[in-house]
């Protein structure tokens, strides 16, 4: 079970996969919340959850006490616990509470956590009570963001879902990105969009609740984040058509990603070719500054962010570098199997099993292992180089500009390890 097979060269969608179950090395899904409360301006998220959750959060953020963040856990305490107070009481009374104080809250997100689950609050009914005392002024919205089964990317998917039956109805013909993404990063798609004449195009999530894009039978959607699976399910059942393509990572993926988009709108070849050359010609060489670190070198990952085939297929194709093994928690094709067209590979591995992934790992010693903070200390000291998994969610990436600073997360850790070899032989 241990041992993989080998992948041929060529496609890996319909390759064997490793499955795995065991322990993982993960985040939760109450992450999420750190780029999402940055992105919806008039949203609050109000995690139902213990005193770890809070620490989490406080640390992530690296919020000052003194802050007014967009973000908050109503405590569980331990007569919550133990079934000695009515939770949704209290949790009527902290929401108002907090509305109270923060009348600028349109939306509200009920983020269920480990503890809230354990002991079965019902956050759905919680947020149609909630909704109906304080309808019109705020929407009150519930999603998991418990990290017992998933893992920490989810927790914008599930986010992303909740909102999804409630967006209003339209029959028009429009393009939904569906993804969170830096403002500056977002803004540099819809210029290509309204520049090859794509358009209406609107965005979930939306900055503000004013803002939120209405679907129907004649919206096509295409997805920023390969983690957003449930999401994109709830919007096919609303009618909306998903519009499949490799994620915009680097200059490949990106033209692949704009070009999918640019067939279904009946955008002409030659306005493509002149929206897009230029900042094609940028993108590659901001990638060959970077290639000279990668090329060559071998890559392995384990399993976290859920964006590990797109970026094995940009460091693969764009970078040259040679995928050992490429660990997803989990895939699915009908979002990753464009990538996975284009992917060489020796392994894919679904899901994790930590100690023999490690075991694994180790015996290939790879030039540049991805894998999350927990492990990367541990490998390091064992002489392997590696990236933190979560900098790659963090950090603008997506898109051309953006090409030249992807590749640079890769051969940072190369350099430095080169460095540190140097001043070692001195």
């Amino acid at each position: 079970m241990n041992k993989p097979a080998a992948l041929t060269q060529g496609s890996c969608r319909d390759a064997p996969i490793l499955k795995e179950r065991g322990q993982r090395e993960v985040f939760c899904g109450l992450t999420g919340i750190i780029w999402l409360h940055r992105k919806m301006q008039d949203a609050f998220f109000l995690v139902v959850g213990s005193r770890t959750c809070a620490h989490l959060l406080q640390s992530a953020a690296g919020v000052m006490i003194f802050a007014e963040p967009r973000f908050g856990t109503a405590i569980l305490e331990e007569k919550d616990l133990a079934g000695l107070a009515d939770a949704h009481e209290e949790l009527d009374r902290e929401v108002g509470r907090l509305l109270e104080r923060r009348p600028d809250i349109k939306q509200l997100f009920l983020v269920g956590s480990c503890p809230s689950e354990v002991i079965k609050i019902d956050l759905s009914r919680a947020a149609e009570r909630l909704t109906k005392i304080h309808a019109p002024h705020v929407r009150v919205l519930n999603y998991s963001g418990s990290g017992i089964e998933t893992t920490f990317t989810q927790g914008e998917d599930a986010c992303l879902e909740s909102m999804v039956p409630v967006l209003p109805k339209t029959e028009a013909a429009e393009l939904l990105l569906v993804g969170a993404l830096p403002d500056v990063v977002e803004d540099q798609a819809l210029k290509l969009l309204d520049d090859m004449g794509v358009g209406p195009v609107r965005v979930l999530p939306a900055g503000r609740a004013d803002g939120i894009p209405a679907i129907g039978s004649n919206t096509k959607f295409a997805l920023l984040q390969p983690f957003l699976g449930e999401t994109a399910a709830a919007l096919t059942r609303r009618g909306a058509h998903h519009i499949p393509a490799p994620f915009p990572f680097g200059e490949e993926g990106t033209t692949l990603w704009l070009r999918a988009i640019a067939d279904q709108f009946g955008v002409d070849d030659d306005t493509f070719e002149r929206v897009t050359a230029a900042p094609r010609a940028r993108a590659r060489k901001a990638v060959a500054a970077h290639a000279a670190d990668l090329t060559g070198k071998s890559i392995f990952f384990f399993p976290d962010s859920q964006l590990e085939l797109p970026l094995a297929r940009f460091l693969t194709r764009e970078c040259g570098m040679h995928a050992l093994e490429v660990g997803a928690p989990y895939i699915h094709k009908g979002l990753v199997g464009p990538d996975m067209d284009l992917l060489h590979a020796e392994v894919i591995s679904e899901g994790q099993d930590v100690d023999k992934q490690l075991d694994r790992c180790r015996a290939a010693r790879p030039d540049l292992t991805v894998c999350g903070l927990g492990l990367a200390n541990p490998l390091e000291a064992e002489g392997l180089a590696t990236k933190w998994a979560i900098e790659l969610v963090f950090t603008p990436v997506h898109f051309y500009e953006q090409a030249g600073d992807l590749a640079g997360l890769f051969s940072r850790p190369l350099r430095r390890k080169g460095l540190l070899k140097m001043e070692a032989a001195e």
